[in-house]
């Protein structure tokens, strides 16, 4: 975990849960591409280790502000879909954010009885979505979905915390410095400065040598904004390809996203099978 990261700023920001999509409809890879619209996305599958209703529980309880996609074609044992998202939305009073997904149905009566069970007698408020059994199609379904429903939260970007040994070195009228990168995003990255910079926010600064979590890049970067930070001086920079366009260059930005979805991911991660193997200690011990 980064320096001085807490729980806290990884629970942080709105996240969506895919509960035990079908892979060949929904797969993994797909998630480091929502991350570059946006949106903090994890597929929580059934297992063993711990029985999925009771990582939902965990979900809910640890991340306030989340969805939750249910793939309603999933068998797992002893959970009857219809049910239990009924049971689950009034338990918890319409407060949580819960969608469903489905394989696309041919009987259309099927598909209008579907809609209807979940979005008006359950009362779900982030659509029910039939999935194509192209999977190239999903992607653009599940985004649409997710951005009439606001996956992304109050963010533009996915920010990721970086760790103790990231920095920035860059000259400005031949004098060197370097900077430690707090966190990092694909459209700007902030760091602190033991001395304030003579720059004003509009500064164009060429060939920064950025390094996080052991990511190297170079790009140019424009300042936007400057402020005290802890006995130092914080900046916040936004990349600037070279031809002056805002962002990073092709090949450069889609290495950041790697990164930044391996930095963000693994740690909330982490944090919930933390969670998930003390509940199952406590369900063995019982």
């Amino acid at each position: 975990m980064a320096e001085n990261e807490t729980s806290n700023q990884i629970i942080e920001g709105r996240k969506t849960f895919f509960i035990a999509p079908d892979d060949s409809l929904l797969p993994e890879k797909y998630l480091e591409d929502f991350m570059a619209r946006g949106y903090e996305a994890y597929i929580i599958s059934d297992d063993r280790y711990c029985p999925l209703k009771v990582k939902i529980d965990i979900i809910i309880k640890t991340f306030r502000d989340s969805i939750l996609f249910f793939y309603i074609d999933s068998v797992v044992e002893g959970i009857e879909w219809a049910n239990y998202i009924l049971d689950l939305q009034a338990k918890n009073d319409g407060n949580i954010l819960i969608g469903v997904l489905y394989s696309k149905r041919a009987d259309s009566e099927e598909k209008k009885q579907l809609e209807r069970y979940y979005l008006y007698d359950v009362g779900i408020q982030c659509g029910c979505i039939g999935l194509e059994f192209q999977r190239t199609k999903n992607f653009a379904l599940i985004d649409k979905v997710m951005f009439a429903n606001q996956a992304c939260g109050r963010r533009q970007n996915v920010r990721a915390i970086c760790d103790s040994s990231s920095k920035v070195v860059f000259e400005i009228e031949n004098m060197q410095y370097t900077g430690r990168v707090l966190d990092v995003s694909l459209s700007h990255f902030s760091a602190t400065f033991e001395y304030p910079l003579d720059v004003t926010p509009g500064y164009k600064i060429k060939n920064m040598l950025v390094s996080i979590n052991g990511l190297h890049f170079s790009t140019d970067a424009l300042v936007i904004m400057s402020r005290s930070y802890s006995n130092s001086s914080m900046y916040v920079f936004v990349y600037l390809t070279p031809d002056n366009r805002q962002g990073l260059e092709s090949d450069t930005r889609a290495k950041v996203l790697q990164k930044t979805y391996q930095m963000i991911s693994d740690k909330v991660k982490n944090l919930l099978w933390a969670k998930f193997d003390a509940a199952r200690k406590i369900i063995i011990k019982h």
